[in-house]
């Protein structure tokens, strides 16, 4: 199937809303966010995160919102470091390379703007473990038992891409 990335705006809002939900929901080991407290948010809220973050989209031809993947820059003495957040590919794309598509994405903004890419991972998840490693991310840490999500105890990999090296290479 195909599909096109691009920067979404507080426009998309419907569609954001839409997609985050359907993550949040069939997911919920794999964010830090509730759908419970998600559905909370005033549509005015969802435009502000819209419109603070860099929110990257997958769109059908048709116009289907089907993957979103953000960038969030840290401030301060930590302004040479972004996170990339809010990650979610829905399972009809899933294997199109669409998350790649989006990764390369947010991966290209973030070379202009600092030094490092940061994110956090379920520690089961193998699938978003390969892409970025694949991207060039390395683990440098887990948190265990992160959170917890309807009994289960779920570690998270942090992991970092320093975008001013080659990929998969660190200092000795």
């Amino acid at each position: 199937m195909s599909y096109a990335i691009r920067r979404l705006t507080p426009a998309d809002v419907e569609a954001y809303r839409a997609i985050r939900l359907e993550a949040l929901t069939n997911h919920p080991e794999a964010f830090g966010s509730a759908a419970e407290d998600f559905v909370l948010h005033a549509i005015t809220d969802l435009e502000a995160v819209l419109e603070k973050l860099v929110f990257f989209g997958g769109l059908t031809p048709d116009g289907e919102l089907v993957g979103i993947m953000a960038f969030d820059v840290s401030q301060g003495r930590q302004a040479h470091r972004a996170w990339v957040i809010q990650v979610y590919v829905r399972p009809h794309m899933r294997g199109t390379g669409c998350a790649a598509a989006l990764l390369d994405a947010v991966i290209d903004y973030a070379r202009g703007e600092v030094k490092q890419l940061h994110l956090s991972v379920a520690a089961h998840n193998a699938p978003a473990l390969r892409l970025y490693e694949k991207a060039g991310f390395e683990i440098y840490g887990t948190d265990p038992r992160f959170m917890a999500v309807n009994g289960r105890y779920i570690d998270e990999h942090l992991m970092v891409r320093l975008l001013d090296k080659a990929p998969g290479k660190t200092d000795q």
